[in-house]
């Protein structure tokens, strides 16, 4: 009896160990994914009722998830019972083994305001940041179109930078200059970098004669007024320096003017669309074009890269949809245009919040289990 009752304590203790060995690898496996799908779908979903608030005109509000803090633990326990029964039976061992698995998030929210807020929503988007996107492969003419006001004397819609205007914007001949230097981008006769042959090396834009008609270029210096300096081997490139200040523009100087991310966010949220009843009730604003017919804003270069429907009910097919305002506001799964415009504006957020430390107040939120 004693033999017996030993070895089934030793066996279940070596048991529970097993366990216990693996229940922090197995543990991360199973909660790292379910935490890190959950934050990005959520963090979305805040970018996407943000975009939406403002075509209402209603204020948008960022919470930030300041940390995540997962407490696990693993309780086990065991015994063995036993009875003498006096009858046929003879005595009767009764082994008992359990285990105890608790999982307990803590979760922290820090509101994104004061300077914080200024620095990552309110102001310019960097212009190197704009830059380095380019440089490492997407289009210019998805971040210029979004991301630039202004360059030179060409408008990319600045009245969209704040809640939907009156009148139609101007961005006609911003557009055809984008189209123009995406021709010059597929073909890899575009390059932007720093200018290593002076001191201050400044920032170029190099237009390549390799594939392009001359035609091109000498429409985009006619957009942009300007004439490039010669460079490269056997001078075969055009180079512009590019600046940030207005204050007296050089005739080889490309200016950039570029968006904040409020200024930004307001622009994308032009092509939210509404229900007719909301706009009947006046809810939104109509821009008009000048002969008073209504201005379709998927002909600006934002509107051409991005859109957010609409549904009475929860749309089937959708990687981002909120409800409000008695609809569902979705982006469509299939809508690659819009869903790589998403990513772009997610990764400008995030580059600009990440130049300052949150030290706003928190909100600490334990989840039971």
């Amino acid at each position: 009896m004693n033999t017996f009752r030993a070895t089934l304590i030793v066996l279940s203790l070596v048991a529970l160990s097993g366990c216990a060995s693996v229940f922090g690898p197995k543990a991360l496996q199973q909660t790292h994914p379910a935490y890190n799908s959950a934050i990005a779908n959520t963090v979305g979903q805040e970018m996407l009722q943000n975009l939406v608030r403002m075509r209402y005109r209603d204020n948008p509000n960022f919470l930030q998830i300041a940390s995540v803090t997962a407490s696990l633990s693993l309780e086990s326990r065991a015994n063995l019972n036993t009875s003498i029964d006096l009858g046929p039976g003879g005595n009767v061992v009764n082994p008992g083994v359990g285990i105890t698995y608790a999982d307990r998030p803590t979760i922290s929210y820090s509101p994104l305001q004061g300077e914080d807020f200024l620095k990552s929503v309110m102001s310019p988007v960097s212009l190197e940041y704009v830059l380095v996107l380019i440089q490492s492969g997407w289009s210019v003419k998805r971040v210029y179109g979004i991301a630039v006001e202004r360059m030179n004397d060409l408008y990319n819609a600045p009245t969209a930078s704040g809640p939907t205007p009156g009148t139609e914007p101007e961005f006609r001949d911003f557009k055809r200059m984008l189209d123009l230097m995406r021709e010059f981008q597929n073909v890899g006769d575009l390059e932007i970098g720093a200018d290593r042959s002076t001191e201050e090396k400044d920032l170029l834009m190099v237009f390549q004669r390799d594939q392009v008609p001359e035609t091109t270029l000498r429409e985009i210096s006619s957009l942009l007024r300007v004439e490039g300096k010669r460079g490269g081997r056997n001078n075969s490139d055009d180079r512009v320096r590019i600046s940030s200040s207005f204050v007296n523009l050089a005739s080889d100087e490309i200016t950039m003017r570029t968006r904040s991310v409020s200024s930004l966010m307001f622009y994308l949220s032009q092509n939210v669309s509404t229900p007719p009843e909301h706009e009947t009730a006046g809810l939104v604003t109509i821009t008009k074009r000048a002969d008073g017919s209504p201005f379709d804003w998927s002909e600006t270069p934002a509107g051409e890269v991005f859109h957010i429907a609409y549904s009475k009910k929860r749309p089937a097919a959708s990687a981002l949809a909120i409800p409000y305002r008695g609809y569902w506001f979705y982006i469509a799964d299939d809508d690659l245009e819009t869903k790589t415009t998403f990513l772009l504006l997610m990764q400008l957020f995030n580059l600009q919040a990440g130049q300052t430390a949150s030290t706003g107040p928190t909100l600490t939120i334990p989840v039971g289990r």
